[in-house]
Protein backbone atom coordinates (compact mmCIF):
# COMPACT_ATOMS: atom_id res chain seq x y z
CA UNK A 1 0.00 0.00 0.00
CA UNK A 2 1.39 3.37 -0.97
CA UNK A 3 0.83 6.81 0.46
CA UNK A 4 -1.72 9.09 -1.26
CA UNK A 5 1.04 11.67 -1.74
CA UNK A 6 3.07 9.17 -3.77
CA UNK A 7 0.50 8.46 -6.50
CA UNK A 8 1.78 8.95 -10.06
CA UNK A 9 0.88 12.28 -11.62
CA UNK A 10 -0.97 10.64 -14.54
CA UNK A 11 -3.31 8.89 -12.08
CA UNK A 12 -4.12 12.16 -10.35
CA UNK A 13 -4.76 13.86 -13.70
CA UNK A 14 -6.98 11.02 -14.93
CA UNK A 15 -8.97 10.90 -11.67
CA UNK A 16 -9.41 14.68 -11.70
CA UNK A 17 -10.48 14.57 -15.37
CA UNK A 18 -13.07 11.89 -14.68
CA UNK A 19 -14.46 13.86 -11.75
CA UNK A 20 -14.64 17.03 -13.87
CA UNK A 21 -16.38 15.07 -16.62
CA UNK A 22 -18.86 13.83 -14.05
CA UNK A 23 -19.58 17.38 -12.95
CA UNK A 24 -20.12 18.41 -16.58
CA UNK A 25 -22.68 15.61 -16.96
CA UNK A 26 -24.44 16.82 -13.81
CA UNK A 27 -24.40 20.39 -15.09
CA UNK A 28 -25.82 19.37 -18.47
CA UNK A 29 -28.58 17.43 -16.72
CA UNK A 30 -29.43 20.47 -14.61
CA UNK A 31 -29.48 22.75 -17.66
CA UNK A 32 -31.72 20.28 -19.49
CA UNK A 33 -34.04 20.12 -16.50
CA UNK A 34 -34.36 23.90 -16.42
CA UNK A 35 -34.51 24.69 -20.13
CA UNK A 36 -36.86 22.04 -21.49
CA UNK A 37 -40.55 22.91 -21.49
CA UNK A 38 -42.46 19.69 -20.97
CA UNK A 39 -42.29 17.15 -18.14
CA UNK A 40 -41.67 14.33 -20.60
CA UNK A 41 -38.72 16.20 -22.10
CA UNK A 42 -37.37 17.20 -18.68
CA UNK A 43 -37.13 13.71 -17.26
CA UNK A 44 -34.49 12.45 -19.70
CA UNK A 45 -31.47 14.77 -19.21
CA UNK A 46 -31.13 14.27 -15.43
CA UNK A 47 -31.58 10.51 -15.75
CA UNK A 48 -28.94 10.17 -18.45
CA UNK A 49 -26.57 12.67 -16.86
CA UNK A 50 -26.74 11.09 -13.43
CA UNK A 51 -26.08 7.64 -14.85
CA UNK A 52 -23.11 8.80 -16.95
CA UNK A 53 -21.81 10.90 -14.07
CA UNK A 54 -22.01 7.95 -11.70
CA UNK A 55 -20.00 5.82 -14.14
CA UNK A 56 -17.30 8.49 -14.28
CA UNK A 57 -17.13 8.82 -10.48
CA UNK A 58 -17.02 5.03 -10.07
CA UNK A 59 -14.23 4.73 -12.63
CA UNK A 60 -12.27 7.51 -10.89
CA UNK A 61 -12.79 5.77 -7.54
CA UNK A 62 -11.69 2.41 -8.90
CA UNK A 63 -8.60 3.89 -10.48
CA UNK A 64 -7.62 5.91 -7.41
CA UNK A 65 -8.11 3.17 -4.81
CA UNK A 66 -6.66 0.44 -7.04
CA UNK A 67 -3.49 2.47 -7.47
CA UNK A 68 -3.45 3.36 -3.76
CA UNK A 69 -3.80 -0.26 -2.58
CA UNK A 70 -1.90 -1.70 -5.58
CA UNK A 71 -4.64 -4.29 -6.11
CA UNK A 72 -7.88 -4.10 -8.12
CA UNK A 73 -10.69 -2.49 -6.13
CA UNK A 74 -13.85 -3.13 -8.16
CA UNK A 75 -16.69 -2.91 -5.62
CA UNK A 76 -17.39 0.68 -6.69
CA UNK A 77 -18.96 -0.70 -9.90
CA UNK A 78 -21.94 -1.81 -7.84
CA UNK A 79 -23.31 1.73 -7.61
CA UNK A 80 -23.49 2.53 -11.36
CA UNK A 81 -24.72 -0.98 -12.16
CA UNK A 82 -27.61 -0.54 -9.73
CA UNK A 83 -28.27 2.94 -11.14
CA UNK A 84 -28.27 1.55 -14.68
CA UNK A 85 -30.94 -0.92 -13.60
CA UNK A 86 -33.12 1.37 -11.48
CA UNK A 87 -33.03 4.70 -13.34
CA UNK A 88 -34.84 3.44 -16.49
CA UNK A 89 -37.48 1.72 -14.36
CA UNK A 90 -38.04 4.89 -12.34
CA UNK A 91 -38.19 6.99 -15.51
CA UNK A 92 -40.80 4.65 -16.99
CA UNK A 93 -42.93 4.77 -13.84
CA UNK A 94 -42.74 8.56 -13.72
CA UNK A 95 -43.79 8.78 -17.38
CA UNK A 96 -46.73 6.45 -16.81
CA UNK A 97 -47.85 8.41 -13.74
CA UNK A 98 -47.66 11.68 -15.68
CA UNK A 99 -49.66 10.20 -18.57
CA UNK A 100 -52.27 8.91 -16.14
CA UNK A 101 -52.59 12.35 -14.51
CA UNK A 102 -52.94 14.00 -17.93
CA UNK A 103 -55.64 11.49 -18.93
CA UNK A 104 -57.53 12.10 -15.69
CA UNK A 105 -57.31 15.87 -16.26
CA UNK A 106 -58.79 15.41 -19.77
CA UNK A 107 -55.68 16.57 -21.63
CA UNK A 108 -54.94 15.34 -25.13
CA UNK A 109 -52.46 12.44 -24.81
CA UNK A 110 -51.67 9.41 -26.98
CA UNK A 111 -53.86 6.35 -26.58
CA UNK A 112 -52.73 3.39 -24.54
CA UNK A 113 -50.94 0.85 -26.70
CA UNK A 114 -51.01 -2.21 -24.44
CA UNK A 115 -53.58 -1.96 -21.72
CA UNK A 116 -54.26 -5.68 -21.53
CA UNK A 117 -58.01 -5.23 -21.89
CA UNK A 118 -60.30 -5.78 -24.84
CA UNK A 119 -61.41 -2.56 -26.51
CA UNK A 120 -64.19 -4.22 -28.46
CA UNK A 121 -62.55 -3.72 -31.90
Amino acid sequence: MINANELPFWVEVLVASLLLLSSLFALSGAVGLIRLKDFFQRMHPPALASTLGAWCVALASILYFSMLKQTPVLHAWLIPVLLAITVPVTTLLLARAALFRKRMAGDQVPEEISSGRDRGN
